[in-house]
């Protein structure tokens, strides 16, 4: 069943396009990863696809009754209404009725009894308890839980958080999620993966976490050259058959360029007057010198810069503690860093990752330990909060004012606007305003800035955040070929795993556990440690039941009295049942005592169930 259809989609900003004549659709259940370059139009086709912009040319159409739910990548929440009332705030009847019933609930107002059930007769008409137990779940799992505190002191991810909960409460029939792994912690990913595999709901999102795609993605849709390519299958299928097309396309592209100058010579040698096959074979140049010029030459990393001198003394953290608000982030850790050592950190939002960096930066001090660092220690540190870039300045001016030139690994001086077309700014893009860029281009540019100071220490805090998937490979190549030490925090764990040989892993409660290995060590570790609990709650649990059987145990006199009655009780509600049955199949009965009976039937059938229950916990006693 087709959900939406859009065809022959255009649309450009001043000179530049962004796609022309792109058709799309979307079947029930599918669910699609759009993929492509930083400025492409990702996010503008997503807001066309939900009614948010319009474009230049084209039609979407949506199949009616189709409810389409859509995830901003910065939502704006009004500051003034508290978390609750915002995720609640929708003309659903179930979602206004569980809305007054949680705000009633986290109230802890008790002086009003014949408000709460009249709130609970009400979701209990409605049928919405199953909806309380998913909300309470996914605003537990995405690490919402004071839901009275207004959204205008709300950071910029906890405000996604809350538009992703209130997107999921919802449950739309269509989810369309620009970045919705943008803010979320490791554990809160993994939750969502599972979350979206299981849900039986159309998805079109936009994501760099390669991971996160691969599980939950049945279809890629690649925006390629101002064209939309469909891959029916997961990411690493679509890395599969996309080196096919770019394979098949660069042979199609040389056959055209050895043409072409066949062609071209023609037509110097032509004279103004030409015939008709001379004008065929006119329009068949061109047409062949736009195939010849329409190849993208895509370079891969292969480049290193000359990082200053390492001294035999890196970095010491001895007995480091920190707390903050009676909190305890690290308790007496301590870690000699090795040469070339790269290590990742992991842990819950506000688990001190981003303190411990600030720590070793010398931002934050420590309340108890030392830090030392070796003389020759430069360090390269990538902050959110630190990208400064002038606004009024081109991206070609802002790394030159570090340096004209750099110099390679292999002792080789290259121009900086050389290294700018290693990381995807080519051409006139190094003489755009920074003010033009797109947020990924600004990060992607301000981690430039620091490489081109030759850290030997690199220090990276949430790099990935809106770099598309082409930068994340091209600073991944260029991140494994670096010789110096790293200490990385990021929520991407494909990212992670290709760049660290051990993470730290900050537990709570001040405790630091290393591990060797990448992410997914660490991930079967855990996996590990958790079948050994579950196989040891099993056993004490059989050994639990094996004493209780041989246990010999009598029912006192009342117990006796209960299971004799209890079997009459069950006896004379098995009865009614079947009389109830008797008036609901009857066709001619009364409207009303049809819903009489059928509000009994119900009754009656939780009282068997409740008795039963009793009676066999009776009979397995005696």
């Amino acid at each position: 069943m087709n959900y939406l259809t859009a065809e022959g989609l255009s649309k450009a900003f001043t000179e530049t396009v962004l796609f022309s004549g792109i058709s799309i659709s979307l079947q029930k259940n599918q669910k699609m990863a759009l993929i492509a370059a930083n400025g492409s139009g990702k996010t503008t086709l997503l807001k066309i696809l939900a009614g948010k912009e319009s474009p230049d040319s084209g039609t979407v159409s949506v199949r009616n009754s189709i409810t389409i739910g859509y995830l901003e990548q910065d939502p704006w929440l009004h500051p003034d209404s508290a978390i609750i009332d915002t995720i609640f705030d929708s003309s659903n009847p179930v979602l206004k009725a569980l809305g007054a019933y949680e705000t009633h609930i986290d109230s802890g107002d008790h002086s009003n009894p014949e408000l709460l059930q009249q709130l609970i007769d009400e979701i209990d008409q409605l049928g919405a308890w199953d909806y309380e137990a998913k909300a309470r779940e996914v605003l537990s799992r995405l690490g919402l839980h004071d839901l009275e505190q207004k959204a205008g002191t709300l950071s910029g991810g906890q405000k996604k958080r809350v538009a992703l909960a209130r997107l999921l409460i919802e449950e739309p029939d269509l989810l369309l999620l620009d970045e919705p792994t943008n803010h979320l912690d490791l554990e809160m990913i993994e939750w969502l993966e599972n979350y979206l595999c299981s849900l039986n709901k159309t998805v079109l999102l936009i994501s760099h976490d390669r991971y996160f795609i691969d599980s939950v993605c049945d279809t890629i849709g690649e925006l390629d050259r101002n064209k939309i390519h469909i891959y029916k299958g997961n990411y690493a299928y679509y890395l599969e058959k996309k080196d096919e097309r770019d394979f098949r396309e660069g042979r199609e592209i040389d056959k055209a360029q050895n043409l072409m100058r066949t062609e071209l010579e023609w037509m110097r040698r032509q004279p103004k007057a030409r015939g008709t096959k001379q004008k065929a074979r006119i329009d068949s140049f061109y047409e062949l010198e736009e195939k010849a010029n329409s190849g993208k030459v895509e370079e891969k990393m292969q480049i290193t810069l000359q990082m200053a001198r390492m001294g035999s003394k890196i970095l010491e953290l001895e007995n480091i503690c920190k707390s903050y608000d009676n909190k305890v982030l690290l308790k007496d850790f301590s870690h000699t860093f090795k040469r070339g050592e790269k290590i990742g950190i992991v842990g819950k939002n506000g688990s001190g990752k981003s303190t411990l960096l600030n720590m070793i930066m010398g931002l934050v001090k420590p309340e108890a330990g030392r830090i030392k660092a070796g003389e020759s220690l430069v360090f390269g540190y990538y902050s959110q909060e630190g990208m400064r870039l002038p606004d009024d300045k081109r991206v070609i001016e802002v790394v030159k004012d570090i340096a004209e030139y750099v110099e390679t690994g292999n002792g080789n001086w290259i121009a900086v606007g050389q290294f700018l077309n290693h990381f995807q700014f080519k051409g006139s893009k190094q003489y755009t305003y920074v003010s033009k860029l797109s947020g990924g281009e600004k990060r992607r540019l301000y981690l430039l800035t620091i490489l081109l100071k030759n850290p030997n220490f690199l220090i990276l805090d949430e790099p990935t955040n809106d770099l598309d998937i082409v930068t994340l490979n091209l600073l991944e190549d260029f991140l494994q070929n670096y010789q110096g030490c790293m200490l990385l925090v990021t929520h991407d764990r494909y990212f992670m795993d290709r760049l660290v040989d051990h993470i730290f892993v900050l537990e709570g409660e001040g405790k630091v556990k290393d591990i060797n290995g990448n992410y997914t060590a660490y991930r079967e570790e855990l996996k590990d440690a958790l079948k050994l609990k579950q196989d040891a709650e099993r056993q004490e649990k059989a050994v639990a039941k094996i004493e209780k059987t041989n246990k010999k145990v009598k029912l006192t006199y009342a117990e006796q009295k209960e299971l004799s009655k209890l079997e009459t009780e069950i006896a004379e509600l098995e009865a009614k049942r079947k009389t109830i049955e008797l008036l609901l199949s009857d066709g001619a009965a009364d409207p009303a005592a049809i819903a009489e009976a059928s509000k009994q039937f119900g009754i009656t059938n939780n009282l068997i169930d409740e008795k039963t229950m009793r009676w066999l916990e009776l009979s397995e006693k005696a």
